[in-house]
């Protein structure tokens, strides 16, 4: 049985991806996919995404913020690995910054 290795994922998407439910599209992804932290809208019209769990699940997450809603056009995706702090409880949608 393989380890299981818990990380924590630090992602800008850029795009159209305001205004699109994107936010809520990674809400209820992240949910069903057991991972911890949040999502939120930037001002220079990006979204943020910090995220906690099994690496294999937020390597998932990264894929599925390429696609997107329905509605959304994504051209970029930023992530960055870093060091696991464990303190989220849940996946929320946090004000914009």
């Amino acid at each position: 049985m393989a380890e299981v290795t818990k990380a924590r994922l630090h992602v800008i998407v850029e795009g159209r991806v305001q205004g699109v439910g994107y936010r809520y599209f990674v809400l209820d992804n992240a949910i069903s996919l057991g991972i911890d932290g949040w999502v939120r809208n930037r001002y220079d019209q990006s979204v943020e995404v910090v995220a906690e769990g099994i690496r294999e699940d937020l390597e998932r997450l990264v894929a599925i913020l390429w696609k997107g809603p329905r509605s959304a056009f994504v051209t970029r995706v930023k992530s960055e690995w870093l060091e696991l702090t464990g303190e989220f409880s849940g996946f929320s949608v946090k004000s914009t910054v």
